[in-house]
């Protein structure tokens, strides 16, 4: 394959930029006397410090895509306020987080003038997503525009079609104004590539903003968007969820559809990567799930399983399984906070001892790439650019498996399947209450232990990512020096935290539940919810 030199990738990324550059409203950006002073790292708050975003808006853009939806069907709020809100705050967000690939302004607002227009005549709303602004990581297609998947030898690759989510989306009132960045490789924990840069984390810029699904974490949680919709292979959706203090959900595989979708390696089917949402609340998982599943996906792309989407309850008469091994100080107070929680609160918790959980982390690994990473270098080489660190460091495990090795590799995944699902039946437990990270979000580009993730897609469980209202704090989070690693990896990352630097970061928890009982997932997770923050 023919490589270019440094002087043409650059110029090849530069063309990208010249289109992100392009799409920026100038009139939404902060005057320089308005950024926040260079030392400091939380700007959550900037919007509503700046002045530029009107009362109404401030509670536009604070509202989740369920009031948004009440708020429009009732006539308080019209589809182009609600628009031209989000990508105000938008606007200010990728300003300080370097989030956005491509902003869509001018197809948003005339997409919601269409809608006030529907409205004003039928007096009813286009659907269940009327109004509401989603986001998308860039790689999912959207017509006309470019999907890169982040890799330079791509940069002019045009989408010919929305993909099968975005086409659902539009057909239930949903208006894209927002497309967001993502990590070279699309297959590591932090957010940075050679076109479009580094995306920092609004709740502090010094930290990750967690990947492969970064600038969608960072959107939602800045509240750039009402809803975003990531990838996940091995955490992509979830731990920038974590990360951002968001809600993110991994849906079992041939749930979503997942057609245009550009990704390198089609075709592999060992560990299926999957399409969520993140969000600002459980009930917008919910929504997002109930109104793509609704439009019956599986009758256009065959390979989706047919099973609609139920709105679920789930009763305290369930058992929950804990998973507390030896994570950073805040996650175990986290953690031992919720057993406590949901003891008193009547549910019945048991200690989940963790099953061979290396032997799953080895194997999905090396699933991964069947090919031996050839996919992905030949993509990285074809245009010259250079790997960076975390993904040269991921791809160090690739290994080329012979068609043998792969089939052997698939039925020992198929075996652990059947054997977690026949433990937790054994055991009597529902759902599984994890962390979704060792602690909080780490420092940018260093977040490279993914175990609590990963071990999900390989099982192909559902999980759902959930603030739980607490952050980092030095007082409550000591170094505990009594700590007893069961492992050398533990000890690795046990040293790695230091409770000053993610002093103020979020911490989330992960529910997980059974293959294919995804609405019993986020019904469990709601609950959960209600008891850890009543």
């Amino acid at each position: 394959m023919v490589t270019r030199s440094t002087n043409t990738w650059e110029a090849e990324a530069e063309k990208s930029r010249k289109v992100r550059k392009e799409s920026i409203q100038q009139q939404w950006l902060l005057p320089q006397e308005k950024l926040p002073l260079p030392d400091r790292m939380n700007v959550l708050s900037v919007p509503e410090e700046s002045g530029l975003l009107t009362r109404k808006e401030l509670d536009i853009t604070g509202s989740d895509a369920t009031q948004l939806v009440k708020k429009m069907g009732a006539g308080d709020w019209s589809a182009e306020e609600v628009t031209v809100a989000f990508l105000k705050r938008a606007t200010i967000g990728h300003q300080l987080l370097n989030n956005a690939t491509e902003f869509m302004a001018e197809d948003a607002i005339a997409r919601a003038r269409e809608l006030d227009a529907y409205f004003a005549q039928h007096k009813k709303l286009v659907g269940p997503l009327h109004g509401v602004p989603i986001s998308t990581k860039e790689h999912i297609w959207h017509k006309g525009r470019v999907a890169s998947g982040a890799y330079v030898a791509q940069a002019d690759k045009i989408a010919p079609e929305d993909s099968h989510l975005v086409r659902l989306a539009k057909n239930a009132g949903a208006v894209f104004h927002l497309r967001t960045n993502e990590p070279m490789t699309l297959m590591t924990g932090d957010c940075h590539n050679n076109i479009w840069g580094q995306t920092l984390n609004p709740w502090h810029l010094k930290l990750s903003c967690g990947g492969s699904s970064g600038g969608e974490g960072a959107s939602i949680g800045f509240k750039s968007s009402a809803i975003g919709l990531g990838t996940d292979i091995g955490g992509s959706i979830r731990i920038p969820a974590a990360f951002n203090g968001v809600y993110g959900f991994r849906p079992s595989a041939s749930r979503m559809p997942y057609d245009g979708i550009e990704l390198p390696g089609a075709g592999q089917e060992s560990v299926k990567c999957v399409i969520g949402p993140l969000a600002n609340s459980i009930d917008d998982i919910n929504l997002m799930m109930k109104t793509i599943l609704d439009q019956e996906p599986w009758d256009t792309e065959v390979s989706l399983l047919p099973l609609p989407w139920k709105i679920v309850e789930t009763s305290k008469d369930i058992t929950i399984g804990i998973i507390i091994v030896y994570p950073h100080p805040p996650m175990t107070r986290a953690l031992k906070n919720a057993k406590a929680k949901l003891q008193a609160g009547g549910i019945k918790v048991v200690d989940w001892e963790p099953f061979k959980s290396m032997e799953i982390l080895q194997l999905i690994v090396t699933l991964f790439f069947p090919d031996g990473g050839k996919a992905i270098t030949d993509l990285v080489t074809a245009s010259g650019e250079p790997m960076n660190n975390e993904a040269d460091a991921f791809l160090q495990h690739a290994r080329e498996l012979t068609v043998a090795e792969n089939w052997a590799c698939n039925a020992q995944r198929d075996q652990l399947r059947a054997e977690f699902h026949a433990l937790m039946k054994e055991r009597g437990v529902d759902v599984i209450l994890c962390p979704p990270y060792v602690g909080g979000a780490p420092e940018r580009n260093k977040m490279d232990y993914g175990t609590y993730t990963m071990l999900w897609n390989l099982l192909d469980q559902p999980a759902l990512v959930f603030p739980i209202g607490a952050v980092v704090d030095p007082e409550l989070d000591p170094i505990d020096i009594d700590y007893k690693p069961t492992n050398p990896i533990d000890q690795q990352q046990y040293d790695k935290y230091d409770p000053k630097t993610f002093e103020g970061a979020p911490i989330g928890l992960q529910v997980v539940g059974k293959h294919l009982r995804d609405e019993e997932t986020v019904a469990a997770a709601r609950l959960i919810e209600q008891i850890l923050r009543n």
